[in-house]
Protein backbone atom coordinates (compact mmCIF):
# COMPACT_ATOMS: atom_id res chain seq x y z
CA UNK A 1 0.00 0.00 0.00
CA UNK A 2 2.39 2.62 -1.38
CA UNK A 3 1.31 5.89 -0.27
CA UNK A 4 0.06 8.21 -3.44
CA UNK A 5 1.09 11.65 -2.51
CA UNK A 6 2.25 12.52 0.92
CA UNK A 7 3.18 16.33 2.69
CA UNK A 8 6.12 16.39 5.00
CA UNK A 9 5.44 19.22 7.69
CA UNK A 10 7.44 21.78 5.99
CA UNK A 11 5.67 21.94 2.91
CA UNK A 12 2.78 22.17 5.01
CA UNK A 13 3.87 25.05 6.65
CA UNK A 14 4.79 26.83 3.29
CA UNK A 15 1.05 25.76 2.27
CA UNK A 16 -0.41 26.88 5.36
CA UNK A 17 -2.33 29.94 4.22
CA UNK A 18 -3.53 27.94 1.24
CA UNK A 19 -5.01 25.36 3.39
CA UNK A 20 -6.71 28.21 5.70
CA UNK A 21 -8.03 29.67 2.63
CA UNK A 22 -9.63 26.50 1.50
CA UNK A 23 -11.04 25.70 5.22
CA UNK A 24 -12.72 29.17 5.60
CA UNK A 25 -14.76 28.48 2.21
CA UNK A 26 -15.46 24.99 2.49
CA UNK A 27 -16.55 22.73 5.55
CA UNK A 28 -13.91 19.93 6.45
CA UNK A 29 -14.75 17.13 4.16
CA UNK A 30 -13.03 14.79 2.16
CA UNK A 31 -12.30 16.11 -1.73
CA UNK A 32 -14.56 15.15 -4.25
CA UNK A 33 -17.13 13.61 -2.25
CA UNK A 34 -19.58 12.58 -4.40
CA UNK A 35 -22.74 10.23 -3.94
CA UNK A 36 -21.14 7.50 -5.52
CA UNK A 37 -17.70 8.32 -4.46
CA UNK A 38 -19.23 7.99 -0.91
CA UNK A 39 -21.22 4.48 -1.58
CA UNK A 40 -17.93 2.98 -3.74
CA UNK A 41 -15.48 3.57 -0.42
CA UNK A 42 -16.09 3.40 2.94
CA UNK A 43 -14.71 4.17 5.89
CA UNK A 44 -14.02 1.97 9.31
CA UNK A 45 -12.99 2.94 12.70
CA UNK A 46 -12.00 0.18 15.54
CA UNK A 47 -11.13 0.91 18.85
CA UNK A 48 -7.84 -1.15 19.82
CA UNK A 49 -7.99 -0.42 23.23
CA UNK A 50 -10.38 0.96 25.66
CA UNK A 51 -8.49 1.47 29.02
CA UNK A 52 -8.71 4.57 31.12
CA UNK A 53 -5.21 5.54 32.07
CA UNK A 54 -2.66 3.07 33.63
CA UNK A 55 -4.81 0.46 35.49
CA UNK A 56 -4.75 -2.85 33.94
CA UNK A 57 -8.02 -4.22 34.41
CA UNK A 58 -10.40 -7.28 32.74
CA UNK A 59 -7.86 -7.69 30.00
CA UNK A 60 -8.34 -4.35 27.99
CA UNK A 61 -5.81 -3.01 25.59
CA UNK A 62 -4.44 0.14 25.89
CA UNK A 63 -5.52 3.72 23.90
CA UNK A 64 -5.64 3.17 20.47
CA UNK A 65 -7.97 3.40 17.14
CA UNK A 66 -7.39 1.69 14.14
CA UNK A 67 -8.40 3.72 10.81
CA UNK A 68 -9.35 2.01 7.75
CA UNK A 69 -10.30 3.74 4.19
CA UNK A 70 -10.65 2.14 0.83
CA UNK A 71 -13.02 0.54 -1.71
CA UNK A 72 -15.98 -1.58 0.19
CA UNK A 73 -15.00 -4.91 -2.32
CA UNK A 74 -11.05 -4.47 -0.79
CA UNK A 75 -12.99 -3.94 2.80
CA UNK A 76 -11.97 -0.15 3.34
CA UNK A 77 -8.54 -1.46 2.94
CA UNK A 78 -6.51 0.60 1.35
CA UNK A 79 -5.12 3.22 3.10
CA UNK A 80 -4.87 2.20 7.49
CA UNK A 81 -3.77 4.83 9.81
CA UNK A 82 -3.28 3.89 13.81
CA UNK A 83 -3.82 6.32 16.35
CA UNK A 84 -2.19 5.61 19.66
CA UNK A 85 -0.86 2.46 20.77
CA UNK A 86 -1.14 1.24 24.25
CA UNK A 87 -0.44 -2.26 25.18
CA UNK A 88 -2.01 -5.14 23.64
CA UNK A 89 -2.25 -3.04 20.53
CA UNK A 90 -0.81 -5.98 18.08
CA UNK A 91 -2.96 -8.15 19.85
CA UNK A 92 -6.04 -6.53 18.60
CA UNK A 93 -4.56 -5.81 15.42
CA UNK A 94 -3.64 -9.43 15.01
CA UNK A 95 -7.24 -10.90 15.95
CA UNK A 96 -8.69 -8.63 13.01
CA UNK A 97 -6.24 -9.79 10.66
CA UNK A 98 -3.90 -7.06 10.46
CA UNK A 99 0.00 -7.52 10.92
CA UNK A 100 1.74 -4.44 11.57
CA UNK A 101 3.65 -4.33 8.10
CA UNK A 102 0.15 -2.74 6.81
CA UNK A 103 -0.09 -0.04 8.35
CA UNK A 104 0.73 3.16 6.62
CA UNK A 105 1.18 5.59 9.66
CA UNK A 106 0.82 6.07 13.85
CA UNK A 107 -0.49 9.30 14.82
CA UNK A 108 0.50 9.92 18.57
CA UNK A 109 -2.15 12.45 20.65
CA UNK A 110 0.35 12.77 23.82
CA UNK A 111 3.43 10.66 25.11
CA UNK A 112 1.76 9.43 28.40
CA UNK A 113 2.52 5.73 28.59
CA UNK A 114 -1.22 3.99 28.26
CA UNK A 115 -1.23 5.97 24.87
CA UNK A 116 2.45 4.92 23.70
CA UNK A 117 3.64 1.77 25.56
CA UNK A 118 2.61 -0.49 22.71
CA UNK A 119 4.83 1.22 20.11
CA UNK A 120 7.71 -0.65 20.98
CA UNK A 121 6.42 -4.20 19.96
CA UNK A 122 4.51 -2.20 16.91
CA UNK A 123 7.86 -1.31 15.97
CA UNK A 124 10.16 -3.89 16.63
CA UNK A 125 7.61 -6.76 15.05
CA UNK A 126 7.78 -4.48 11.91
CA UNK A 127 11.14 -4.13 11.71
CA UNK A 128 11.58 -8.36 12.73
CA UNK A 129 9.54 -9.17 9.51
CA UNK A 130 11.41 -6.78 7.01
CA UNK A 131 8.50 -3.75 7.18
CA UNK A 132 9.04 -0.91 5.18
CA UNK A 133 9.62 2.86 7.17
CA UNK A 134 6.57 4.00 8.49
CA UNK A 135 5.49 7.15 9.21
CA UNK A 136 4.62 8.00 13.06
CA UNK A 137 3.44 11.32 13.61
CA UNK A 138 2.88 13.04 17.15
CA UNK A 139 4.34 17.21 18.30
CA UNK A 140 7.01 18.42 18.49
CA UNK A 141 9.25 18.83 21.38
CA UNK A 142 7.42 21.62 24.33
CA UNK A 143 8.31 22.82 27.14
CA UNK A 144 5.76 22.81 29.99
CA UNK A 145 5.80 24.16 33.39
CA UNK A 146 2.40 23.35 34.77
CA UNK A 147 2.81 21.96 37.04
CA UNK A 148 5.96 22.93 38.11
CA UNK A 149 8.89 22.34 37.57
CA UNK A 150 10.03 23.51 33.77
CA UNK A 151 10.63 20.06 31.66
CA UNK A 152 10.04 19.13 28.21
CA UNK A 153 7.68 16.94 26.95
CA UNK A 154 9.62 15.02 23.81
CA UNK A 155 7.83 12.45 21.33
CA UNK A 156 11.28 12.19 19.10
CA UNK A 157 13.22 11.04 22.19
CA UNK A 158 9.91 8.71 22.92
CA UNK A 159 10.28 7.22 19.42
CA UNK A 160 13.83 7.39 18.51
CA UNK A 161 14.37 5.17 22.06
CA UNK A 162 11.39 3.16 22.14
CA UNK A 163 13.74 0.40 21.61
CA UNK A 164 16.86 1.14 24.11
CA UNK A 165 15.88 -1.92 25.96
CA UNK A 166 16.26 -4.53 22.87
CA UNK A 167 19.32 -2.84 21.97
CA UNK A 168 21.31 -3.12 25.18
CA UNK A 169 20.20 -6.09 25.86
CA UNK A 170 22.06 -7.20 22.92
CA UNK A 171 19.22 -8.59 20.91
CA UNK A 172 18.88 -6.47 18.16
CA UNK A 173 22.41 -6.81 17.03
CA UNK A 174 21.77 -10.82 17.22
CA UNK A 175 19.31 -10.54 15.47
CA UNK A 176 20.37 -8.38 12.82
CA UNK A 177 23.80 -10.48 12.67
CA UNK A 178 21.49 -13.63 11.92
CA UNK A 179 19.75 -11.48 9.02
CA UNK A 180 20.96 -8.89 7.97
CA UNK A 181 17.91 -7.96 5.81
CA UNK A 182 16.96 -5.84 8.46
CA UNK A 183 17.95 -2.20 9.31
CA UNK A 184 20.92 -1.88 11.06
CA UNK A 185 19.73 0.91 13.27
CA UNK A 186 17.15 -1.93 14.79
CA UNK A 187 13.51 -0.56 15.56
CA UNK A 188 13.95 2.99 15.29
CA UNK A 189 15.75 3.19 11.49
CA UNK A 190 12.61 2.16 9.77
CA UNK A 191 10.61 5.20 11.56
CA UNK A 192 10.05 8.28 9.55
CA UNK A 193 9.46 10.81 11.80
CA UNK A 194 6.46 13.75 11.67
CA UNK A 195 6.78 16.10 13.65
CA UNK A 196 3.87 18.52 13.95
CA UNK A 197 5.13 22.28 14.45
CA UNK A 198 4.15 24.04 17.82
CA UNK A 199 2.12 26.01 18.32
CA UNK A 200 -0.85 25.37 15.87
CA UNK A 201 -3.07 27.59 15.07
CA UNK A 202 -6.15 27.42 17.37
CA UNK A 203 -8.52 26.40 14.27
CA UNK A 204 -8.86 23.54 11.59
CA UNK A 205 -6.91 23.06 8.65
CA UNK A 206 -3.74 22.10 9.73
CA UNK A 207 -2.56 19.45 7.45
CA UNK A 208 -0.08 16.93 8.98
CA UNK A 209 -0.50 13.70 6.44
CA UNK A 210 -1.70 13.05 3.54
CA UNK A 211 -2.33 9.84 1.13
CA UNK A 212 -4.37 9.78 -2.11
CA UNK A 213 -7.92 11.19 -0.80
CA UNK A 214 -7.31 10.65 3.07
CA UNK A 215 -6.29 13.64 4.72
CA UNK A 216 -5.27 13.94 8.43
CA UNK A 217 -5.37 17.56 10.12
CA UNK A 218 -4.15 18.01 13.91
CA UNK A 219 -4.83 20.56 16.64
CA UNK A 220 -3.39 21.24 19.67
CA UNK A 221 -5.54 20.55 22.83
CA UNK A 222 -4.90 20.81 26.64
CA UNK A 223 -4.33 17.84 28.63
CA UNK A 224 -0.51 17.68 28.89
CA UNK A 225 2.14 20.11 26.66
CA UNK A 226 2.20 18.83 23.17
CA UNK A 227 -1.48 16.52 23.19
CA UNK A 228 -2.76 16.80 19.71
CA UNK A 229 -6.21 16.28 18.55
CA UNK A 230 -6.73 14.60 14.60
CA UNK A 231 -9.63 14.69 12.14
CA UNK A 232 -9.56 12.11 9.34
CA UNK A 233 -11.05 13.25 6.08
CA UNK A 234 -11.74 10.98 3.02
CA UNK A 235 -14.40 10.51 0.36
CA UNK A 236 -16.66 8.35 1.97
CA UNK A 237 -16.57 10.03 5.74
CA UNK A 238 -14.75 12.10 8.85
CA UNK A 239 -13.77 11.15 11.86
CA UNK A 240 -12.09 13.30 15.00
CA UNK A 241 -9.67 11.26 17.51
CA UNK A 242 -10.22 13.56 20.57
CA UNK A 243 -7.32 11.81 22.51
CA UNK A 244 -7.91 12.97 26.39
CA UNK A 245 -8.52 16.65 25.67
CA UNK A 246 -9.42 18.75 28.00
CA UNK A 247 -10.73 22.22 28.44
CA UNK A 248 -7.37 24.82 28.07
CA UNK A 249 -8.78 25.98 32.07
CA UNK A 250 -7.28 23.49 33.84
CA UNK A 251 -10.14 24.01 36.64
CA UNK A 252 -13.70 25.62 37.15
CA UNK A 253 -15.05 28.01 37.16
CA UNK A 254 -15.05 27.58 33.08
CA UNK A 255 -18.54 26.34 30.76
CA UNK A 256 -16.82 23.14 30.31
CA UNK A 257 -14.48 20.48 30.64
CA UNK A 258 -14.08 19.73 26.61
CA UNK A 259 -11.69 21.23 24.49
CA UNK A 260 -12.61 24.11 22.42
CA UNK A 261 -10.31 23.35 19.05
CA UNK A 262 -11.79 19.97 19.52
CA UNK A 263 -15.41 21.13 19.27
CA UNK A 264 -14.34 23.44 16.50
CA UNK A 265 -12.32 20.37 14.17
CA UNK A 266 -15.28 18.88 15.09
CA UNK A 267 -17.95 20.25 13.60
CA UNK A 268 -20.32 18.24 11.45
CA UNK A 269 -18.28 15.19 11.60
CA UNK A 270 -19.42 11.81 11.48
CA UNK A 271 -17.47 9.93 14.09
CA UNK A 272 -16.11 11.39 16.90
CA UNK A 273 -14.04 9.02 19.34
CA UNK A 274 -13.30 10.54 22.68
CA UNK A 275 -11.73 9.99 25.97
CA UNK A 276 -14.27 10.43 29.07
CA UNK A 277 -14.17 9.83 32.77
CA UNK A 278 -18.44 9.52 34.46
CA UNK A 279 -18.83 12.84 37.26
CA UNK A 280 -18.55 10.12 40.06
CA UNK A 281 -15.30 10.50 39.90
CA UNK A 282 -15.50 14.10 40.42
CA UNK A 283 -13.93 15.98 43.69
CA UNK A 284 -16.12 15.25 46.42
CA UNK A 285 -18.09 12.18 45.16
CA UNK A 286 -16.47 9.75 47.35
CA UNK A 287 -13.66 8.48 45.12
CA UNK A 288 -11.00 10.42 46.30
CA UNK A 289 -9.55 10.34 42.48
CA UNK A 290 -6.85 13.32 42.32
CA UNK A 291 -9.23 16.75 41.38
CA UNK A 292 -6.53 17.82 38.62
CA UNK A 293 -6.47 14.95 37.28
CA UNK A 294 -10.61 14.64 36.78
CA UNK A 295 -10.63 18.16 35.86
CA UNK A 296 -7.71 17.55 32.31
CA UNK A 297 -10.12 14.85 31.47
CA UNK A 298 -13.66 15.78 29.31
CA UNK A 299 -16.68 14.19 31.48
CA UNK A 300 -19.63 12.77 29.98
CA UNK A 301 -21.89 15.15 29.88
CA UNK A 302 -20.00 18.35 28.52
CA UNK A 303 -18.78 15.38 25.76
CA UNK A 304 -22.81 15.10 24.55
CA UNK A 305 -22.72 18.45 24.63
CA UNK A 306 -20.03 19.14 22.34
CA UNK A 307 -21.10 16.69 20.59
CA UNK A 308 -24.50 18.04 19.90
CA UNK A 309 -23.43 21.56 18.95
CA UNK A 310 -20.77 20.21 16.59
CA UNK A 311 -23.44 18.03 15.27
CA UNK A 312 -21.69 14.84 15.31
CA UNK A 313 -23.30 11.74 14.52
CA UNK A 314 -22.10 9.14 16.22
CA UNK A 315 -20.03 9.81 19.50
CA UNK A 316 -17.66 6.88 20.45
CA UNK A 317 -16.53 6.90 24.10
CA UNK A 318 -13.24 5.12 24.97
CA UNK A 319 -10.32 5.42 27.45
CA UNK A 320 -13.41 5.33 30.11
CA UNK A 321 -12.84 6.21 33.88
CA UNK A 322 -13.81 4.40 35.57
CA UNK A 323 -13.27 1.31 33.77
CA UNK A 324 -16.63 -0.18 32.71
CA UNK A 325 -17.83 -3.44 35.00
CA UNK A 326 -15.00 -2.39 37.83
CA UNK A 327 -15.31 -1.91 41.41
CA UNK A 328 -12.38 0.59 41.30
CA UNK A 329 -9.70 2.26 38.90
CA UNK A 330 -6.31 1.60 40.39
CA UNK A 331 -6.55 2.59 44.05
CA UNK A 332 -9.86 4.44 44.02
CA UNK A 333 -13.07 3.12 44.54
CA UNK A 334 -16.06 3.67 42.49
CA UNK A 335 -18.57 5.15 44.37
CA UNK A 336 -21.76 3.07 44.38
CA UNK A 337 -20.42 0.20 42.68
CA UNK A 338 -19.08 -0.69 39.26
CA UNK A 339 -20.72 1.02 36.33
CA UNK A 340 -22.18 -0.20 33.39
CA UNK A 341 -22.41 1.17 29.96
CA UNK A 342 -25.93 2.24 30.31
CA UNK A 343 -24.50 4.54 33.04
CA UNK A 344 -22.05 6.24 31.03
CA UNK A 345 -24.66 6.70 28.05
CA UNK A 346 -26.87 8.31 30.59
CA UNK A 347 -24.75 10.77 31.86
CA UNK A 348 -23.60 11.53 28.08
CA UNK A 349 -27.75 12.36 27.25
CA UNK A 350 -28.24 14.54 29.87
CA UNK A 351 -26.72 17.55 27.82
CA UNK A 352 -29.30 16.15 25.41
CA UNK A 353 -27.36 14.74 22.94
CA UNK A 354 -29.10 12.84 19.84
CA UNK A 355 -26.87 11.12 18.12
CA UNK A 356 -25.31 7.57 18.14
CA UNK A 357 -23.80 7.16 21.28
CA UNK A 358 -21.85 4.17 21.21
CA UNK A 359 -19.83 3.08 24.36
CA UNK A 360 -16.12 1.79 23.24
CA UNK A 361 -15.58 -2.12 24.19
CA UNK A 362 -12.30 -2.95 22.48
CA UNK A 363 -12.78 -4.28 19.02
CA UNK A 364 -16.09 -1.77 18.78
CA UNK A 365 -16.33 -1.24 14.85
CA UNK A 366 -18.21 1.37 12.76
CA UNK A 367 -18.20 1.47 9.33
CA UNK A 368 -19.26 4.97 7.46
CA UNK A 369 -21.50 5.40 5.47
Amino acid sequence: MALIRRWALPLITDLRVCFALFFALAPLAACADSPEERQNNCLQITLTGTQGGPPAVNGLAGAGTLVQYGPVEDDCGQVLLQFDAGRGTTERLSQLGITVNQLDAVFLTHVHSDHTEGLAGLLQLRWHFFGDALDVVCSADVSSNRPPPQRTMSCRNLVEHTADAFIHSGEIAQRYAENNKRHADGPAGIVNFVSVGLPLPNEPGNVVWQSGDVRVSAIATAHIAGSLAYRIDTPAGSVVIGGDAGNSKPSPPRDSSTAESVESLAQGVDVLVHSVIHPVFGPGAGSRFPAPVYYRQSNAADLGALAERAKVRHLVLTHMIPTLDAESHGPFVVPGGALQAADFEAATRSSGYSGEIHVGTDLLSIRVP
